[in-house]
């Protein structure tokens, strides 16, 4: 579809949402400077189930890396750079410059690669505003200093709706707040990355009953992702594949409206909120949920090495 067409669509698909959707205002109409198409590379971990992009120009140099994967054996203690350094490989084999290690929000299921990342490609790691609102509530939890609890161990944090930029992309973090009071999703051309909100239409939803999390939010925040265009590109975070299919994590707008299991059209606010709440009451924790939110709310930084040269996690006893 041509541009002018896709945004002409947009602002009347964006003008008829916000007539009849109440109090649910639908995202900013990107302007026509973005409508370029990104290039996006995908990776897929099988052990935590996740996919980091890979976000670059056609015709340009520069790149963003979107949730990046730690490699962490939980009963071994061991890290590993493995999934990290396919990333790297690409990005190197492609001649780019990675700009930005963004993260979608502090994950629960696995520890972030960004440091690493930083150090081998360079970049600023980057993070919804909100993330306070995240390491307040873990603080307690790690027993930690709450004075540090303001976000600066990122480079920078995005307010809702703020835009940047990878290189000539446009990008704009969108506030999606429901799994964690602090998730975003990132809009570039017509794709959007949108965290741990939907998952494909055979899996559904992200749960809602961590600390923060809001199933009444996670509808609201669906809401505003689905009244974008029928023909925008959703990313996943992660895919879950029931049925023994194979994984997948890319799906439109309009598929979603269709045929996603907890959120397709005329599902009700009050009939989401009791389907995810009496869900998630039956969910286990993460199993990397104690390593994985220490180390990301501290923006994937390992704790410092004690006085004999070994790292510990710290794992809170009956906290959760």
């Amino acid at each position: 579809m041509p541009a002018y067409l896709f945004f002409a669509c947009q602002m009347s698909i964006c003008s008829i949402f916000l007539a009849n959707s109440g109090d649910i205002m639908p995202f900013p109409c990107p302007s026509l400077a973005a409508a370029m198409t990104p290039q996006i590379q995908a990776f897929f971990d099988p052990t935590t189930a996740t996919v980091t992009y890979v976000v670059y120009e056609a015709d340009g140099r520069d790149c963003a890396i979107i949730d990046s994967v730690l490699d962490y054996d939980p009963k071994a203690g061991r890290t590993s750079t493995a999934s990290a350094d396919k990333v790297i490989t690409f990005v190197r084999e492609h001649g780019l410059q990675c700009r930005w290690l963004l993260e979608t929000h502090a994950h629960a299921d696995h520890l972030s690669a960004a440091p690493y990342l930083q150090q081998q490609l360079g970049g600023d790691v980057a993070i919804g505003a909100a993330i306070q609102t995240v390491q307040q509530a873990f603080a307690a939890v790690y027993h930690q200093d709450g004075a540090r609890a303001d976000g600066s161990q990122f480079d920078q944090l995005f307010a809702p709706d703020q835009v940047f930029h990878i290189g000539k992309l446009e990008v704009r973090a969108l506030h999606v707040p429901g799994h964690t009071p602090a998730d975003l999703a990132y809009q570039i051309g017509d794709a959007v990355f949108v965290g741990d909100t939907l998952f494909m239409p055979d899996v559904g939803s992200a749960r809602c009953d961590f600390p923060g999390g809001s199933a009444t939010l996670l509808y609201r925040s669906v809401q505003r992702l689905l009244a974008l265009p029928p023909q925008t590109r959703l990313f996943m975070c992660h895919d879950y594949p029931p049925n023994g299919r194979a994984p997948r994590w890319e799906v439109t707008v309009a598929e979603q409206r269709a045929s996603n299991i907890h959120l397709r059209d005329g599902i009700t606010e009050e009939q989401f909120v009791a389907m995810r709440t009496g869900r998630d009451a039956t969910l286990d924790m993460p199993t990397l949920i104690l390593p994985a939110i220490q180390v990301n709310i501290n923006a994937g930084k390992l704790p410092e090495p004690e006085d004999n040269g070994v790292r510990y996690l710290k794992i809170p006893l009956n906290a959760l």
